[in-house]
């Protein structure tokens, strides 16, 4: 089923579906549990659209590339495009937060880095960003105070709190505009706490956005 993008009132939103642009290394926490260093400079990786797909439906991981881990993350919709943006142009150009998963096959991962080769194996499969609903950008108060939790099983795996981001959601997306252009449609991931680990079959994940909303799902291999 192709993916489009919602609003938490399950309203279709008027956007194209475009690229995902992602920061690795964002809280300090995953950093230490994955044994890695910060960061000079955001780490910046993109998912083509692809890897978009609607997180109420069954999470469906790659059954031979060893293991699939959860890396929650606050998701921002873009609704104007951006190119060396100032931060109010930023702020104007968010249609909405909600949830990403950036679904992660580590084991391909782990050999990438040895070899000195770039993540997309790993991290831009199709179905690779499993996305919620979208809340308007309204609704919140600051973008530096969300909370959100990651459950598999009914046991908490991660929960992650804005903010402790080593780069903050709105200067962090200033600066991928001077990078590369972002667009009207774009998915921002912005980075995810500790508590990764492998997904199974029959898994059910159910991941939750401050009192905002919350969504039950399942693994399938």
């Amino acid at each position: 089923m192709r993916y489009q993008h919602k609003s938490v009132a399950d309203q279709p939103i008027s956007l194209p579906v475009n690229k995902v642009v992602c920061i690795g290394r964002n809280y300090l926490d995953h950093i230490q549990e994955m044994n890695s260093v910060v960061s000079e400079d955001p780490l910046l990786f993109m998912k083509p659209k692809s890897a978009m797909c609607d997180m109420t439906m069954p999470l469906v991981i790659p059954a031979d590339k060893g293991a699939c881990h959860n890396e929650l993350e606050v998701a921002v919709l873009l609704k104007n495009s951006l190119r060396n943006a100032s931060e109010p142009e930023v702020t104007d150009a968010i249609w909405g937060i909600g949830l990403g998963l950036d679904l992660t096959l580590r084991d391909v991962q782990a050999s990438l880095k040895k070899q000195g080769q770039p993540w997309e194996r790993a991290k831009a499969f199709d179905n690779s960003a499993p996305l919620s609903s979208f809340v308007p950008l309204a609704e919140f108060d600051s973008l530096d105070d969300l909370r959100f939790t990651l459950k598999i099983n009914g046991e908490v795996r991660q929960q992650g709190h804005t903010a402790l981001m080593l780069h903050k959601i709105i200067p962090l997306i200033a600066h991928m505009s001077t990078v590369f252009s972002l667009d009207a449609g774009d998915v921002i991931l912005t980075g995810t706490p500790k508590g990764v680990g492998p997904l199974n079959d029959g898994d059910t994940v159910a991941v939750s956005l401050d009192a905002f909303f919350s969504l039950q799902t399942k693994v399938i291999v």
